[in-house]
């Protein structure tokens, strides 16, 4: 489905793009994979939220093994706390999926776009 998706709306050169900035979100602010990169494939590429998340959390894999490279050289990566964070997020993850498999994809878009807004106003008061 994401195949025929890309190749609709253009593919290559936007997934490109859509990498380069979630690259550049990433090593800047430490986000980028669900806060720019399911957006923009939802918007640009015409994903489903649920194909959207998958490919964002695959195509999250090289960012964080390339910034961790990247910051590790530099001396900047906690790798104890790391792994306690870590750790616990892969087992999030896999009841988050247990989740988002019985929720109809339209509350899925709506608990995202609600996340979205209250991180924005968290930041704003802080």
């Amino acid at each position: 489905m994401a195949e025929a998706n890309s190749a609709r709306h253009g593919g290559i050169p936007q997934l490109v793009a859509i990498g380069a900035a979630a690259g550049m979100f990433s090593a800047v602010f430490g986000v980028g994979g669900g806060i720019l990169v399911v957006p923009l494939l939802i918007t640009l590429m015409g994903y489903d939220t649920r194909t959207a998340t998958a490919t964002s959390l695959a195509a999250i894999i090289f960012v964080a093994v390339w910034g961790t490279v990247a910051h590790g050289a530099l001396g900047n990566v906690e790798y104890g706390h790391a792994m306690l964070v870590g750790i616990p997020a892969m087992l999030g993850v896999t009841l988050g999926v247990a989740l988002k498999r019985r929720l109809p994809t339209e509350v899925l878009t709506y608990l995202f776009a609600g996340m979205m807004v209250a991180v924005a106003v968290l930041l704003v008061v802080e």
